[in-house]
This record gives structure tokens, C-alpha cells and sequence, in this order.
């Protein structure tokens, strides 16, 4: 306690920020304020806490509270208190946070002889240039260990409080995490109310809490890694506190991107989708962006409402300016940064402002919810022109399970549509390709008025003509005398692809190409000449187990870090940089996945390389 001048001793005036600190009821329960002592409570005062809690904020509430609180004391002790002094009108409470309402306090202060409590540095500072009574009470406010933390151990994801119902929490990883109940004792309102207490006091004094969201009946605020929402009556039927904390920090090399992959995001990738169903890992894998561009020397910046993303310390993030995100694009492309992550693109608006930072040459990340990687391509279609979509988006990767199950490659060209016959009907259309395998999966086109999702694979197969047939079969006579297991790729009418053994090429290709050109001649069309298994690294030895939904290839731990080569026989597979537990993780339903467990069962070579860098 600061006493600059304590006055006649026995009359006190309360300031707002006495009250919600709750610091006076303490002084009335162990006798630092004397019986036959008067307490004065400004009008003012309780019109600013009336006039928060009928907006539902959590400081109005509290305060009230502590009122209560005090008029039972001092019915108790013989200390009297009184409300005084003018009602502010609107002008005074539109300037309240420009000081007005605690110039009526000082105000209250004067006209009765009183010493002024406040816990406000400012105000006491004030009053004593004022030369008024006042004493500074700096209130013990607890920034750690509050309450709600008994309820979390390492392994706890979230914990739900409601008035009535017991307390139950989220305890395992994303994806896989069982809800329990922490105890049989019902939550009361009394018991959530001091949590939010703590909250909200610890938030105003800690440098690391902040009031993110504050709605009539909802409030959300950032305390260090906890993310906590509170709601109230009328928007919720009781009152309810929500406690989320990110259980796992990862590298991107945790999620074993292929090296394909890597490669696209440490190169042209600009316009990144992160997408997936709640409590999947997007955010997570934002998180793991956001540092690995770090790493690579880019600037990077978030914008997110609440900011929850754990990144490093080099990206400042961003909330809503003045409520809202265009407000922040304006200031952030001032700032010129490489990479955002847009956290939560949700309403139509975060749509508009995340193509408008695109098509000005930023790089972007958005996590948009999803239950599948179309439906992440769908959210845009009718917010931006289907044409435009592939110059705002060119990689959507799809999280499940706090894994990478699907990566999609967007490509905007002009053909007719698959399944489609007449030349007259070619138009501009999205192809939305499989990354790792190239192959088109969907296209998206205009027909008539509306936008069309066509599944390419569910289309029927035009018959290929007999003719046709019986050419493709004797090129692949021809091509087999060199090598009885060739693969043979029709490109197209005039172009084949040939895939031989390291054996067989020289033979296929002749001296000086000599053989090649002759076949060419022969057949009438094109030959391009590939050899089945490329020049290798150091082949490695590995593992290979199943556990759950996953095929893991166990390697050494000399191949953390780098990128590997995986083969069946002499066909490559898929390559993939190595995890820091050194090993590579396959989804079983995964084209790959099925693959590999169907060369095990048949007993076939499978052989894994370091790639050469």
C-alpha cells in the first residue's frame, strides 16, 4: 500500500479498479479499515459496472460481486456505506476510457474530505498532483498457478467447466483422445465465476494475457499457450468456461513430407491451403510453416482472432484492427512480408482479404475447416471467380489425425472436359490434380450458369477402336523383344513413353541412337526412353511394422533429416525426408500404404535409398 496522504482517516472513496481487484474486501475482513469507518461509493462507479454487465462483460460482473461482498462486511463490522455524487450521462461514458469517470471519482474524493483507494497507478498519481487523499493499493495478483491449471497434466488437450455438470476434459493427441470426467463433484457457479476471476486479473496484470474476442455474453482470452472462452447467459444456457492448450509442438519434418513436397514449399508454393475437420492438427501444421519459413530467412506474420498459433518469436502476430481483417491487410502490406498465415478463414470477408493479399504478391497460408480437400476448393468457388482460383490457390494439403492424408495441385487450362467429344465445347477449366502422382482427380468448369465439380475417375471410358488396339499391341511387341518386363505409356497418337531395365537401354537406343530412330521410323511415333531405376545413393537398411492406420518404414539414425528413396523391385515409389524418430509413416489407405503391404505379403523387393543432394 502507497499512503501519499491518508486524509482524515476514516472516510474512503472507491475508484472501479479498488473494487474489481477485490483487494477492499480483504482490507474490511482483516481490519485495515477501522469500525465507525465510511465507505463512499460513487454513483459513477456503479453506473460503469452496471453498464458492463449488462453488455456481458466479465469485469462488470465481478465488480458487483465485490459490492455485495462489502455491504455484508460492513453490516457486520459497523463501517457504514453509501453511494454519492452524480450519475455520469452519455457524454461522460463515452469518454470514460479518456479518464471522465475517474475525474467524477476525484471529484466525489473533494467534496467529501475522503482518501481516495485505487489500485490505478495513474489515477493516484493524479489525485496526489491534485493534491488529493489518496492511497495505492497494489493488489497480489497471482500470474501462475491459478486455479484452472490443476486440471491439466501433459497429456490434456482441453477442459470444459459448466455450472451443474462435472468438469470433463480432452486428455490424448489430435485425432486420437478420449474425453474424461475429472472428478463427480458438479461445477458451480461460484467455482467458475473465481476461475474467471483469475483469469481476467492475471490476463490485465501479466504481460503474456490479453482480452482477444469480448462480446454481450462471450469472451475469449489468450493467457500464454491457454486459449479460454467464456460465455453466459442469454448466448449460453449456463455459464460455461472452455480451456484449449496445443499439446504438441512439430517440425515439418515430423509430418514426413515427401521430398517432392519440401521442395514445392520451400519453392513456388504461395498460395497454401492447410484444410481439415475441427481438432484435426491445421493449426499445428501452420505452426510448423510458419517456423520452417522462418528458418529459410523469410518474413512471416499471422493474422488470427484469437491469437493461439505457437510460433517463434521472429512472427509477430495479428488480430482484427479495429475488428477488422481488411483494416489489418492495409497496415500489413506496409510491412512487407514473404508469408502470412491466415489462421481461421472463415466468413466471406477473411475469403476476399485472403485473395486480395495473394493477388498483391504475398505469400499465403490459410486453415480453412473442411471434411475433405474439395470441400477447402468449394469454400472459395462463389467468393472468387472460378478462373481466378488457381492464381490464389495452387497447393491444398488436407490434415487428419495430425497427418498429411492428401495434397492437391490446382492448374487452370483450356480443353473440353473429360467424358466430352465435340471440340466446340472446350472451355476453361481447373484441373485439381493428386500432387505426388500428377493424375487429375476433379475438374472444375462453368456449364450453363452454374460451377461444375466433375469427378474424373467416375466418368465413363470411351472405348478405345480396334485399330487402336491392335497398334498399341505391337508396339509393345516390338518394345518387349529388348526388355520382357518394358513398360509401355501411351502419351498420346504420335508420342509413347518406354520405361527399360539399366541392362536393356543401350540396347534399345543403339550406338549413337541409331536402333531408336529406326523404331521410331517403323511404328511412327515418338519414343522417349526412361531406365526403371535411375542412378541411386547408398542403398540403407530398414524396418518395416503396422500399427493403427499406418505402414512405418524404421531406418537409421543417420537418415534423420534427409530425404529417401523407397522402391518395389526396380519401380520407384515415393520419396519422403525422414522424421526426427527416423522413421517415414504411410497411411494403409494410401495408394503407397496398399502398395507396399501387397509387396511385402507377396514377397517382393522392396528397397530404400538416400537420395543423392
Amino acid at each position: 500500500m502507497d499512503n501519499n496522504d491518508s486524509g482524515n482517516g476514516t472516510k474512503f472513496v472507491l475508484d472501479t479498479s479498488i473494487i474489481i481487484d477485490g483487494e477492499i474486501t480483504k482490507m474490511l475482513e482483516s481490519g485495515q479499515i477501522a469500525e465507525g469507518s465510511e465507505i463512499i461509493i460513487p454513483l459513477a462507479v456503479l453506473d460503469e459496472l452496471q453498464s458492463q454487465a449488462s453488455t456481458n462483460k466479465e469485469h462488470g460482473f465481478v465488480g458487483l460481486g465485490e459490492i455485495k461482498k462489502m455491504r455484508e462486511i460492513c453490516s457486520r463490522k459497523n463501517i457504514s456505506i453509501r453511494f454519492v455524487g452524480q450519475r455520469p450521462d452519455l457524454s461522460d461514458i463515452q469518454l470514460a476510457k479518456r479518464g471522465r469517470i475517474d475525474s467524477i471519482i476525484k471529484d466525489v474524493a473533494i467534496q467529501e474530505d475522503a482518501t481516495l483507494l485505487t489500485a490505478d497507478y495513474v489515477q493516484a498519481l493524479v489525485a496526489e498532483a491534485q493534491g488529493v487523499s489518496s492511497i495505492h493499493i497494489r493488489a497480489p495478483t497471482k500470474t501462475t498457478g491459478l486455479e484452472f491449471e490443476k486440471f491439466f497434466d501433459e497429456g490434456t488437450m482441453s477442459v470444459h467447466l459448466k455450472e451443474g455438470v462435472a468438469p470433463m476434459a480432452k486428455r490424448g493427441m489430435p485425432g486420437n483422445f478420449d474425453l474424461v470426467k475429472l472428478g463427480d463433484e458438479k461445477s458451480t457457479y461460484a467455482e467458475i465465476t473465481n476461475i474467471i476471476k483469475e483469469v481476467s486479473e492475471a490476463s490485465r496484470i501479466a504481460g503474456t494475457g490479453s482480452v482477444e474476442i469480448s462480446r454481450s455474453g462471450a469472451t475469449v482470452i489468450q493467457f500464454g499457450r491457454f486459449r479460454i472462452a467464456i460465455t453466459r447467459p442469454p448466448f449460453s444456457d449456463g455459464l460455461e468456461v472452455t480451456i484449449v492448450r496445443p499439446t504438441v509442438k512439430l517440425s515439418l519434418a515430423d509430418y514426413s513430407p515427401s521430398k517432392k513436397l519440401m521442395e514445392r514449399l520451400g519453392g513456388r508454393a504461395e498460395g497454401i491451403v492447410i484444410s481439415g475437420p475441427p481438432g484435426s492438427g491445421k493449426s499445428t501444421l501452420a505452426s510448423s510453416l510458419a517456423e520452417f519459413y522462418v528458418e529459410k530467412g523469410k518474413v512471416v506474420k499471422t493474422f488470427e482472432s484469437p491469437r493461439d498459433l505457437q510460433v517463434p518469436d521472429e512472427v509477430t502476430q495479428y488480430g482484427p484492427l479495429e475488428g477488422s481483417f481488411e483494416k489489418t491487410a492495409d497496415i500489413l502490406l506496409l510491412v512487407r512480408p514473404d508469408y502470412t498465415i491466415f489462421d481461421e478463414v472463415r466468413r466471406s470477408q477473411d475469403f476476399e482479404v485472403f485473395s486480395d493479399m495473394r493477388l498483391a504478391g504475398v505469400g499465403m497460408v490459410g486453415v480453412v475447416h473442411a471434411s475433405s480437400p474439395l470441400d477447402a476448393i468449394q469454400r472459395f468457388m462463389g467468393k472468387v471467380e472460378l478462373g481466378m482460383i488457381p492464381h490464389i490457390l495452387d497447393t491444398i494439403i488436407f490434415v487428419r489425425d495430425g497427418q498429411i492424408k492428401k495434397v492437391y495441385d490446382l492448374t487452370l487450362t483450356v480443353r473440353v472436359p473429360t467424358g466430352m467429344t465435340e471440340a466446340d465445347l472446350a472451355r476453361p477449366l481447373v484441373e485439381v490434380r493428386d500432387f505426388e502422382t500428377g493424375k487429375t482427380e476433379y475438374e472444375i468448369y462453368t456449364f450453363g450458369e452454374e460451377n461444375v465439380v466433375v469427378p474424373v475417375d467416375r466418368l465413363p471410358v470411351r472405348q478405345e477402336s480396334g485399330v487402336k488396339k491392335l497398334a498399341e499391341s505391337k508396339i509393345m511387341d516390338t518394345i518387349r523383344r529388348f526388355d520382357p518386363k518394358a513398360q509401355v505409356n501411351i502419351v498420346s497418337d504420335d508420342r509413347i513413353q518406354v520405361k527399360v531395365s539399366k541392362d536393356a537401354a543401350p540396347r534399345l537406343i543403339g550406338r549413337g541412337g541409331s536402333t531408336i530412330s529406326e523404331l521410331e521410323e517403323m511404328l511412327g511415333v515418338k519414343i522417349d526412353v526412361e531406365v526403371k531405376t535411375p542412378t541411386l545413393g547408398r542403398e540403407v537398411e530398414f524396418e518395416i511394422s503396422e500399427a493403427g492406420s499406418s505402414v512405418t518404414v524404421l531406418l537409421g539414425d543417420e537418415t534423420i533429416g534427409k530425404s529417401v528413396d523407397v522402391y518395389i523391385e526396380d519401380e520407384f515409389l515415393f520419396s519422403n525426408q525422414v522424421g526426427k524418430k527416423a522413421r517415414i509413416k504411410v497411411d494403409k489407405r494410401s495408394e503407397n500404404g496398399r502398395r507396399i503391404i501387397n509387396a511385402y505379403l507377396a514377397g517382393q523387393q522392396i528397397r530404400v535409398f538416400l537420395s543423392r543432394q
